[in-house]
């Protein structure tokens, strides 16, 4: 390396450590929580404070090696840089094309490149901008953007304007990024998409959450799903909340939820709706309502479960069904309906109703198929009203 002679105590603490071979660039903030909005700013300030930042040229060093040690004497990070030009207080150092590692206990967790970059405040923040890439060397997560900070002493990434990462048979995108690297932990904020294969989804949301070494995906706002089958969209839902468990193929939606299923054409509506993609099944724990599209079926009950496979709903508690071509109305503590066919099996304090013939049936139990308006009340004491 090219330097101009300097006493060793003249030069800045991240200076003085490359002329002896090694500096780190650290970069805090001073942020906290998810507050992308407070940190986007605060970038944004700091990146506009940088341009307009006087570089000495007389203070300029070709090849250089910058890294920093924790208080327990482990490497924090290690970047090599074709070139650092510092400023005229020596308090910013600016470096062309940036490669390194970030280390965390003392072992390499994220490599990261970029076009440029500057340390600031004698070595204690560090700016990455222009074609950022980070990737986590334990699980292979990839992150990209255009701006990226560091901050090590809280274990936090963050990465903005444009940001993408990218691991296995996901990928998400956003306007910007944190990843706490402990945690492993990629916060998204700001037009989220997500995109997975097997199963093919999409997600759209203004907030979500990659937990990567789980394989779990959490919205905390309202979000938009869409599955595939090739480029056709087979389903679609919508909540309020929800996850995705990518390993065991489990969707849960929380609050005002809404799935459309294509095959057969159901719609489900609850609070509380968990979709098992791999199993084909849908349940809930809570009141839920599933309107067949097809036939104008309404049915509801305080739990429920359906099997998209065989095409069975079951109903649990206060069980109500009305709809059809005859008008009818089904009450029961328990139903089984088969989508397609309409014949059901309802037990416990059983009533049903239709306008077309009028009638009235009550029973323990009741069997029969709606379409062809054939209902057999039995067990115990059965009534049976005609309505003239």
């Amino acid at each position: 390396m090219n330097f101009p002679v300097f006493q060793r105590s003249q030069l800045p603490q991240f200076l003085r450590a490359a002329v002896l071979g090694g500096v780190l660039l650290v970069v805090p903030l001073g942020l906290s929580g998810c507050d992308f909005n407070r940190a986007e700013k605060k970038l944004a300030d700091d990146a506009q404070q940088l341009e307009n930042e006087n570089f000495d040229t007389d203070l300029t060093f070709n090849s250089v090696t910058l890294e920093d040690f924790d208080k327990k004497g482990k490497l924090w990070w290690k970047v090599k840089a074709e070139q650092a030009t510092y400023s005229r207080d020596q308090k910013v150092a600016k470096v062309k094309k940036p490669k390194g590692e970030f280390y965390q206990d003392g072992k390499a967790i994220v490599k990261v490149s970029a076009e440029g970059g500057e340390v600031l405040q004698d070595g204690k923040r560090i700016f990455l901008r222009g074609n950022i890439v980070a990737t986590d060397v334990r699980d292979g997560l990839v992150m990209k953007g255009n701006e990226l900070e560091w901050q090590p002493e809280k274990d936090v990434i963050f990465i903005r304007k444009n940001m993408t990462g990218t691991r296995q048979k996901v990928k998400a995108a956003a306007q910007n990024g944190k990843y706490l690297t402990r945690a492993r932990r990629l916060e998204l904020d700001g037009k989220v998409t997500a995109e997975s294969q097997d199963p093919n989804f999409r997600f759209n949301t203004e907030q979500l959450v990659w937990l990567v070494e789980k394989d779990k995906l959490i919205g905390e706002k309202p979000l938009q799903m869409e599955r595939f089958e090739k480029t056709t969209v087979t389903d679609r839902a919508t909540a309020a909340k929800g996850e995705m468990d990518m390993k065991t193929q489990v969707v849960t939606l929380k609050q005002n939820a809404q799935l459309n299923i294509i095959d057969p054409p159901v719609q489900v509506n609850g609070n509380l709706v968990q979709w098992n993609i791999k199993n084909r099944l849908i349940a809930s724990s809570q009141p839920v309502t599933i309107i067949n599209t097809k036939d104008n079926v309404t049915l509801t009950g305080n739990q429920g479960n359906l099997d998209l496979k065989t095409r069975v709903l079951t109903l649990i508690g206060n069980v109500n069904g009305a709809g059809g071509p005859n008008q009818s109305q089904l009450r029961s503590d328990r139903l089984v309906w088969n989508i397609v066919t309409q014949a059901f099996q309802a037990d416990g304090n059983v009533t049903y109703r239709q306008a077309k013939p009028p009638l009235n049936l009550a029973g323990p139990s009741a069997a029969g198929t709606l379409k062809d308006q054939q209902v057999v009340v039995s067990g115990g004491r059965v009534v049976t009203e005609f309505i003239p």
